[in-house]
């Protein structure tokens, strides 16, 4: 199945873009999707677990089951001052 991956902040960073399509196995969740991103992108081998996430501009549980077309972004920790 195909979703939209979107990159924000020290993430788009890190990976050198904002947004990719990604192929994904069906019955992937959100938390499989952040392990697969961690073993390619070092920012993100950092995390001890996956940062809030967002299907469909909804937050969602890293137990979420993703489906086809969905649009999914992981946020970045942000410092303020």
């Amino acid at each position: 199945m195909r979703i939209e991956l979107l990159h924000f902040a020290a993430f788009r960073d890190a990976v050198g873009r904002d947004r990719e399509t990604r192929e994904i196995a069906d019955g992937t969740r959100v938390r499989e999707l952040w392990a697969s991103l961690s073993r390619e992108v070092p920012l993100f081998a950092r995390f001890p677990s996956p940062p809030p996430a967002a299907v469909n501009r909804e937050y969602v549980p890293p137990e979420t089951l993703l489906r086809d077309g969905d649009e999914v972004a992981f946020l970045p920790p942000v410092a303020g001052g």
